[in-house]
C-alpha cells in the first residue's frame, strides 16, 4: 500500500541520514516515558479494520486506526477489548494502545494489553516488513514477538496492524461500595481474590472502597448477597473516570508514580496520598512535593518485590522507568540493536 511505502521511504532516510524518527499515533500519551525526540511518523494514514469475525474473538486492524473505532464495531457485536485500555483523549488509536502497553482496571481480573496480542505486522530499522503471530493462540510458538511490541513504546519497531483477542461484555454488572480503611482493604481484596467471585475491578481511595462484579446474572447477584456493602446500580461514570483519570484523585500537577506491587503488600511508608487498584498490586502515589525522592520511593517499593514508574509530571531526569538489572538491560539493548540497528525509534523513550 502506499501509506508502507511512504514509512519505508522514512525509515530508510533515516537509517542512511542517522536521523530519529519519533512514532506517533494520536499523541494522547505523548507525557508518557522519557523525552520525545526526531522527526514525526505519522502512523493515522494506515487506518482500518482488516478482519473482525465476532465468533472468532479476535480483530485485526492497522495500527493507525482509532480506539473509538474498534470500541464501537466491538459494542455493535457486545464485545470488548477486555483490558480496558485508557484512551487520554479522543485521537488515541489502536497502535498506541499496544506501543504504550497500558491496561485499566479490569486488568487485575483478564490480565494486561500483551495478553490479548495475537499476531502483529511490523516495519524494522531495514524498512522490512516483518509478520509475526497469526489469529490464533496455537499459532504462537517460540519467541513470542507480537507481544514484544505491547509496552515498546515504538522503541523497537513501526507497528503496522495487530491481531488482538476480545471479548463478550457481560451479562450483569453492577458495583459495591464499602467504608473501610487502606489496610482493611487489602486484606479484604486478597481474601475474595481467593475466592470463586465475579471480581473485575477494585479501586480504594480516601476510606471508601468500589469493587465492580461482572458476569452471569446469577453470579453477580449471589456475590451481591455474600459481599454485602452499598450496591450501586450503574457506577460506569466512575470506572470510566478511574481508567481516564478523571476521577478527582487525579488531579493536580505533581509528580504521580505508579507502583506495582504483590498484592498483599501491606502499608508502605511514602508521602504522600495513595490510591489502591488491581486488588491491591496497583497503588497509585500522588507524592508530596517536598515529600521522599524518587531514589527513597524506589528503594521502598523494590524492598517489597515491586517496582515504580514516574507516570506522569515531576522530574524525568531521574528515570521514568524503574531502573533494569544489568542482565535485562544487556537483553533490552541486544533486542534494540536487532530490530533497530541505526537507532532510529524513538531514542531514548524508554532508557
Amino acid at each position: 500500500m502506499q501509506a508502507i511505502e511512504h514509512f519505508r521511504e522514512q525509515v530508510l532516510a533515516a537509517s542512511r541520514d542517522q536521523r530519529a524518527l519519533r512514532i506517533r499515533g494520536g499523541g494522547t500519551k505523548d507525557w508518557y516515558g522519557q523525552r520525545l525526540e526526531g522527526d514525526i511518523l505519522d502512523t493515522r494514514s494506515y487506518a482500518g479494520i482488516v478482519d473482525y469475525e465476532p465468533t472468532e474473538l479476535v480483530i485485526t486492524a492497522r495500527a493507525g486506526t482509532p480506539l473509538s473505532e474498534v470500541e464501537a464495531v466491538l459494542a455493535e457485536h457486545d464485545q470488548m477489548l477486555a483490558f480496558e485500555p485508557p484512551h487520554f483523549g479522543e485521537g488515541a488509536t489502536l497502535g498506541g494502545t499496544i506501543a504504550a502497553g497500558l491496561s485499566g482496571p479490569r486488568r487485575a481480573s483478564v490480565g494486561a494489553v500483551r495478553d490479548f496480542v495475537l499476531g502483529a505486522k511490523i516495519m524494522d530499522g531495514k524498512g522490512d516488513v516483518l509478520t509475526f503471530g497469526g489469529q490464533v493462540m496455537k499459532n504462537v510458538a517460540g519467541y513470542d514477538v507480537s507481544r514484544l511490541m505491547a509496552g515498546s513504546l515504538g522503541t523497537l519497531a513501526l507497528l503496522l496492524e495487530v491481531s488482538v483477542k476480545v471479548l463478550p461484555r457481560a451479562y450483569r454488572e453492577t458495583s459495591l461500595r464499602f467504608e473501610i480503611g487502606a489496610m482493611d482493604s487489602i486484606r479484604k481484596l486478597n481474601e475474595w481474590g481467593g475466592q470463586p467471585l465475579p471480581i473485575s475491578a477494585s479501586c480504594w481511595d480516601d476510606g471508601v472502597l468500589m469493587l465492580r462484579l461482572s458476569g452471569a446474572q446469577a453470579a453477580v447477584d449471589a456475590a451481591v448477597k455474600s459481599l454485602g456493602g452499598e450496591e450501586v446500580i450503574d457506577a460506569s461514570a466512575f470506572w470510566t473516570a478511574l481508567r481516564e483519570q478523571r476521577h478527582p484523585f487525579f488531579a493536580g500537577e505533581g509528580a504521580l508514580w505508579r507502583l506495582s506491587v504483590p498484592s498483599v503488600t501491606g502499608a508502605m511508608v511514602l508521602e504522600g496520598e495513595q490510591l489502591i487498584e488491581w486488588g491491591g498490586a496497583q497503588r497509585w502515589l500522588r507524592a508530596a512535593a517536598d515529600g521522599q525522592s524518587a531514589q527513597e520511593i524506589r528503594r521502598t517499593v523494590a524492598a517489597r518485590g515491586g517496582h515504580a514508574v514516574l507516570f506522569r509530571g515531576g522530574d524525568k531526569s531521574v528515570g521514568v522507568f524503574h531502573p533494569l538489572a544489568p542482565a535485562l538491560l544487556r537483553i533490552h539493548e541486544r533486542m534494540k540493536a536487532a530490530f533497530d540497528p541505526s537507532h532510529i525509534f524513538n531514542p531514548g523513550r524508554m532508557y
